[in-house]
């Protein structure tokens, strides 16, 4: 049995026949085809799985898809805007920030988010961010250099 899924996926509205017990994660990979969201842990605790369900971070492994139909979801494919890298994504990059890739998604939507908020946050409050992220291959040093590349300058002392 399936049930007709409807998400706006990358800016795209689509529908895909999906399982009732998928989750977001497996409906967005097998369903919808995307590639950046990774099975990781399926607990939550990896970030590999990271999206955005209308404008917020979600661990995708944690929904079910049904409950997000009609929902709007970015991928990591629907960072970059007509083939372009962002300034975020240019940064990692250019800072060798990733080897593998598997925790790009949730590296990146978490660096987003944080720069959002703060524009020029420190180097503790960058690694608290990513902290609900684990890399296997960088250190973690490479990706704050990148996120703090992305930074506002600090203010001029006065």
């Amino acid at each position: 049995m399936t049930v007709d899924l409807t998400l706006t996926v990358n800016g795209a509205q689509r529908t895909a026949a999906v399982d009732p017990r998928s989750l977001l994660l497996d409906a967005l990979r097998d369903d919808f085809g995307t590639t950046g969201p990774k099975s990781g842990c399926l607990t939550g605790d990896c970030g590999a799985c990271t999206v955005r369900v209308d404008g917020v971070i979600a661990k995708s492994c944690l929904r079910l898809a049904v409950a997000e139909d009609g929902a709007a979801v970015q991928t990591l494919e629907g960072m970059a805007t007509e083939g372009r890298l962002t300034p975020l994504q240019q940064a990692f990059w250019d800072r060798n920030a990733f080897q593998c890739g598997y925790c790009l998604s949730g590296m990146l939507f978490a660096a987003e988010d944080l720069l959002a908020r703060n524009a020029a946050p420190t180097e503790a409050e960058i690694r608290e961010a990513i902290s609900g992220n684990l890399c296997r291959c960088t250190g973690y040093d490479a990706i704050v250099d990148a996120i703090a590349s992305c930074a506002a300058p600090p203010p001029a002392a006065g």
